[in-house]
């Protein structure tokens, strides 16, 4: 007696296995956070990064951004990237998610480093040291204000 429903070969149910098994992989590697992932195409609520950080939302005090070292902020309405301080007068900022599948990227040094595949990207400048992601980490406009670093 055949254990496979009728009609159905072996090599059939093999290929619908082996499938479905991918998609629940490719599913496991991104980050779900609600944000519907870092394309950077927004999500119609201000936010054009892709980062969940709206303009007009403070990311951190001043003083709490040290030069030369990326500092991870989230905002009050859930908005995450790293700020990077090059001297004084200077903030730049990038989405905290791998643009390779959406992990959350970590501090390491003067770089930013996903867990997830191996991704390397450059704190200062949100640009691709090393793979698998090929496109830099979205930037995210900011300007000082007063003692504050302010989205724009």
């Amino acid at each position: 007696m055949d254990a496979f429903p009728t009609g159905t070969s072996r090599r059939t149910l093999v290929a619908a296995t082996a499938a479905s098994a991918g998609a629940l992989a490719l599913t496991a590697c991104g980050r779900d956070n609600g944000s519907g992932g870092g394309s950077g195409d927004g999500d119609g609520d201000g936010d054009t990064s892709g980062t969940g950080v709206r303009p007009g939302e403070e990311l951190a005090a001043l003083a709490d951004v040290p030069v030369g070292e990326p500092t991870f902020a989230r905002t009050e309405s859930g908005g995450e990237a790293f700020l990077y301080r090059s001297d004084e007068t200077t903030v730049t900022a990038y989405g905290a998610a791998c643009t390779h599948q959406g992990c959350a990227v970590q501090p390491a040094g003067d770089e930013l480093r996903c867990p997830c595949h191996g991704s390397v990207f450059e704190a200062a400048t949100g640009e691709v040291v090393s793979g698998p992601a090929t496109r830099p980490l979205p930037a995210v406009r900011v300007k000082i204000e007063d003692d504050r670093v302010v989205a724009e």
